[in-house]
């Protein structure tokens, strides 16, 4: 494994017109999004849903690709006309679209010659130069270029796979998190919360959510720091704002 940096982000790009048209529920974002940051330490930065358009696909590889440390991609490596995932990542690096001779084994032996079709034969097709990420489900690999990876849109698969992506990925340091639920609404605290963001700026991200839980209005305040110490201090003077202003707490 690669030496650790500190600060590692990425983006992650959904692929599908299924998932525009609300067909399919996407799942992936909330995986991906804890597994890179419990996992890995990688922060996401910045999620988007684009159709299954060659044009849109490419202009977005290019552009995430060259703001981002790593571009997860999502669904349009099946068998079918409309992926195209792919050929788009080909065309946006300019390299040959190609079968991967390693990915045209593994899937012909999962298959088997008889029944590995023209179809089956297209998830072999991949950027020349991509290296394999594994498929312990269903075979057919997913792959790297350059700083993208790509993955299935069926979440159970991605989900198999996504271990097989560590070796490609420089860690960052380990992303550590705590919610305090207080049953009060936003505007009582965020005087407070932003005096306290405001003096933890460069080492604590502070995040208020509402919430309605037990026929009450509450508010859960997340802090997460790449240093325990700082994060300790945070949720320290967030418990002396709590008890000033003497508001409940949540217990779960």
């Amino acid at each position: 494994m690669k030496k650790k940096i500190k600060k590692i982000n990425a983006s992650i790009l959904i692929i599908g017109n299924e998932i525009l048209s609300g067909r399919t529920q996407d799942k992936n974002v909330v995986f991906l999004s804890n597994w890179l940051n419990s996992s890995c330490g990688i922060i996401v930065k910045e999620v988007r849903v684009v159709p299954d358009d060659e044009k849109t696909i490419v202009e977005n590889i290019l552009f995430l690709s060259k703001k981002f440390n790593y571009v997860f991609t999502t669904g349009g490596i099946g068998p079918t006309h409309d992926d195209i995932t792919a050929k788009s990542i080909s065309k946006a690096f300019k390299v040959k679209y190609e079968y991967h001779e390693e990915a045209y084994a593994i899937l012909e032996k999962y298959y088997g010659k008889k029944k590995f079709n023209d179809g089956r034969k297209k998830m072999a097709k991949m950027p020349k130069g991509s290296k394999l990420i594994y498929n312990p489900s269903s075979a057919a690999p997913g792959f790297i270029t350059k700083n993208v990876l790509s993955l299935p849109g069926v979440p159970s698969i991605l989900n198999s796979m996504i271990e097989n992506c560590k070796r490609y990925l420089v860690k960052g340091l380990k992303i550590h998190s705590k919610t305090i639920n207080l049953f009060t609404v936003e505007s009582n605290i965020s005087k407070q919360l932003s005096l306290i963001q405001k003096k933890y700026k460069k080492f604590v991200d502070i995040g208020s959510y509402p919430f309605f839980r037990l026929g009450k209005i509450g508010v859960a305040v997340v802090t997460r720091s790449t240093s325990l110490k700082k994060l300790k201090e945070v949720n320290a003077d967030l418990m002396k704002v709590v008890k000033i202003k003497k508001i409940k707490i949540l217990r779960l």
